[in-house]
């Protein structure tokens, strides 16, 4: 079976934030999606990720030119293709980003000729995938956060996230707060961005334990492996280290893996290469053995991760849920605290 890839579409949409909103390194009001529809045997894949517009330019200067007539059934041929392609404008950030909107276009156009739901494709060892609630921006009032986090929680979703580090001798009072909207048995996360120095995050830690939180993300920006591994050898072992959402290739994941800069690998399938990214990445949390969590895009993520074993969670995040709902027909919603 043939089918070769006959045209892809390209569009960019940026939709304005509810309000202004902001963790504890960055400040935005706006999100931008950059949507691709693959065209093969009649049938139409669309694939998508969150980046600059310039992606958009990016895949129709140069990837759609390196995928057109390769076989709709050979992903991987495609997914190689455009890495060569790319050689010399550098892989990671924006050329990552364009080749995982392309991947995931591909990988739906292959189940839909073949008529399977993707995860079916892939391979499932699950019928659904856990999801935790994250918002809970910097941006906020108190009383905001109290809010959105206990509307959720009552909703039905017992795993939540808030952001920290803007404020830093206020986030123990914000993370009390938000301990005390959604009760004692919800897991609170929260996610630091990269905002804390070493021996802050290490202080805010043991802090953050005494609130219950379960989980601390990228409490030292994410290059820094060695701080990372301070932070997991040195952290109360109640709560969780992660890292990896800004992983654009194999390497990344590899070398934070083999720091054991983290007690979660987080990928996301929308910067690291689309789908075929996000299983290699599983592969290698497989054979450590670590758990993997997906990072936002939850339309795009559930599938693969029904598909991939040391999945842990996927992350439902504010911004991508509100997007998701206005473009597409069929978004999924929790039940029971899973998509």
């Amino acid at each position: 079976m043939n089918v070769p890839i006959r045209k892809l579409d390209v569009s960019a949409y940026t939709v304005p934030t509810a309000s202004p909103e902001s963790d504890g390194t960055l400040v935005w009001n706006s999100t931008t999606l950059v949507l691709v529809e693959a065209h093969a045997g009649g049938k139409i894949g669309l694939g998508y990720t969150y980046a600059a517009p310039a992606a958009a330019r990016l895949i129709c200067d140069l990837l759609a030119e390196a995928v057109l007539r390769i076989d709709a059934m050979a992903v991987p041929t495609a997914w190689h293709a455009m890495n060569r392609a790319v050689r010399n404008l550098g892989r990671p950030g924006l050329s990552a980003m364009a080749i995982a909107a392309v991947d995931v276009a591909l990988w739906d156009l292959k189940a839909r000729l073949l008529d399977l739901p993707l995860f079916s494709l892939i391979g499932p060892v699950r019928q659904s995938i856990a999801v935790y609630r994250s918002g809970g921006f910097t941006s906020y009032s108190i009383e905001q956060l109290r809010s959105q986090l206990r509307a959720w929680v009552e909703s039905g979703i017992d795993q939540v996230k808030m952001k920290v580090g803007r404020n830093p001798e206020l986030d123990v009072e914000w993370v009390c707060a938000a301990r005390e909207a959604i009760g004692p048995q919800a897991k609170l996360f929260v996610d630091a961005n990269g905002a804390y120095s070493r021996k802050n995050a290490l202080a805010q830690a043991e802090a953050f334990a005494g609130l219950d939180v379960a989980w601390f993300e990228e409490p030292v920006v994410s290059d820094d492996l060695e701080g990372l591994r301070l932070l997991r050898d040195r952290a109360p072992a109640s709560i969780d280290i992660a890292a990896g959402e800004y992983g654009y290739d194999l390497l990344y994941f590899r070398r934070m893996l083999d720091a054991g800069a983290v007690d979660v690998l987080q990928a996301d399938a929308t910067r690291c290469g689309g789908i075929s990214g996000f299983l290699a990445a599983g592969a290698l949390c497989q054979a450590r053995p670590l758990l993997l969590s997906a990072h936002t895009a939850p339309s795009l993520h559930a599938h693969p991760c029904c598909a991939l074993s040391p999945v842990c969670h996927l992350e439902y995040f504010f911004d991508h849920v509100r997007i998701e709902q206005m473009f597409f027909d069929g978004f999924l919603q929790p039940t029971g605290g899973a998509l």
